[in-house]
């Protein structure tokens, strides 16, 4: 599902004629931006089980997983990572990426409501402004450009910092 479904962003207006594959791209590196720049899982440890996988199946399930779920694998060896529910069965539950054959710990992760609005912010900020990245102003007549320094004062992972305040809250100490 990532951090908001692709069909929730491409209804809202701004993001109307966009390409749905630029979007959907755009909010994959955004949740992987957030999760890096926080060095926060996002994990909700309590939907934790241990399953066997098998194409791309895992061959366990949880009560409190439904299609669309975000999960986190991990201490697999060759599956860590993230997928989304794509259906539930009975004994399994089916992710949009294939799986070697090994055992997975399966997390669900879950965002905030305010981590999903920030996203939204940053992509709005790409689609709009990222090829005026730099640009300070800018004059009409006789056309003139004022580009700023772009350093660590006022830029985080290429986003401007003031975008970011909102994860503030979400830094873990790393060591």
């Amino acid at each position: 599902m990532m951090i908001i479904a692709v069909d929730e962003v491409m209804s809202l207006p701004e993001f109307v004629g966009q390409n749905v594959n630029v979007v959907s791209n755009l909010l994959e590196s955004a949740e992987l931006l957030i999760r890096a720049y926080t060095h926060n899982n996002f994990q909700n440890r309590f939907v934790r089980f241990t399953a066997g996988s098998r194409g791309d199946r895992l061959l366990a399930t949880s009560d409190y997983l439904k299609v669309g779920d975000t999960v986190q694998i991990s201490q697999s060896m060759v599956n860590d990572g993230l997928y989304t529910v794509t259906e539930i069965g009975d004994d399994f539950v089916r992710v949009d990426k294939e799986l070697y054959k090994s055992v997975n710990l399966v997390t669900k992760v879950e965002y905030p409501a305010d981590i999903k609005n920030g996203v939204l912010n940053l992509i709005k900020w790409d689609i709009k402004n990222r090829d005026k990245t730099g640009i300070k102003s800018e004059t009409l007549s006789r056309y003139s450009v004022t580009y700023f320094d772009q350093d660590s004062d006022n830029q985080v992972m290429g986003y401007p910092a003031s975008l970011l305040g909102f994860l503030r809250p979400y830094m873990k100490a790393r060591f």
